[in-house]
């Protein structure tokens, strides 16, 4: 029987109804946490991580940019746990739709414009024309700079919603390889499913700097409008 390869990036549901926004909820449940004053080695090793992440992001801001902190965390930790947890077999990993993922580049890319032309509006005004441009060219740099702030937030969410994709895709034909050459011969099984298992292990690799891609890209947008 032929296997339609885009079936795993199908929206699950649950009789007749979507299963994407429980699925969506459920990584968070992942995280470990601690009620005792002394935490564990688990709880203290994701905190000195999240710390670590914070810091290298939050290096670059002001005192303005800093109180994006906590949103910036949360997202590169929903994104990193969504996308991991799409490893997971008979799983369905959210960040491969790109309405999702366009879901949270455009609000983000949005409250980054507003936020640079409420504080800064003549430097929000001066990326729109670079600085000695001939005059004749100015109506036409003035569009360019608008299309290429519209497609910024698509871009972001192409650039997320490919790598995951193209990853799963991959492991899925290496992965049907191994199982029809499991039958024929042992020793290229042996060497395809090697390959498969290091795919998966840069996959792993890939699902987390995609999610620290975007949330850096998210956080130079706000480097640029605080």
């Amino acid at each position: 029987m032929n296997e339609n390869l885009f079936a795993s990036f199908i929206a699950p549901t649950i009789l007749g109804l979507p299963a994407a926004v429980l699925i969506i909820l459920f990584p968070p449940l992942l995280i470990p946490t601690s009620k005792y004053l002394i935490n564990n080695r688990l709880i203290t090793t994701q905190q000195w991580l999240i710390k670590l992440t914070s810091k290298q992001m939050m290096a670059m801001h002001n005192t303005k940019g800093r109180t994006w902190s906590l949103m910036l965390v949360s997202l590169i930790i929903f994104i990193a746990t969504t996308n991991l947890l799409g490893l997971l077999p008979h799983s369905f990993t959210p960040t491969t739709q790109l309405s999702m993922n366009l879901a949270m580049a455009i609000p983000l890319r949005a409250g980054a414009v507003i936020m640079g032309f409420r504080s800064k509006i003549k430097n929000a005004l001066a990326h729109f024309l670079p600085q000695g441009t001939p005059t004749p060219l100015i109506p036409m740099l003035v569009i360019i700079e608008t299309i290429s702030l519209l497609i910024q937030p698509m871009a972001l969410a192409v650039r997320l919603t490919a790598n995951i994709t193209a990853g799963h895709l991959l492991m899925h034909l290496i992965g049907s390889a191994t199982l029809a050459m499991s039958t024929i011969n042992l020793p290229s099984t042996l060497i395809i499913f090697t390959i498969l298992i290091l795919l998966t292990i840069l996959e792993i690799a890939v699902a987390l700097i995609q999610a620290y891609v975007f949330t850096l890209l998210v956080s130079l947008y706000l480097h640029d409008n605080t």
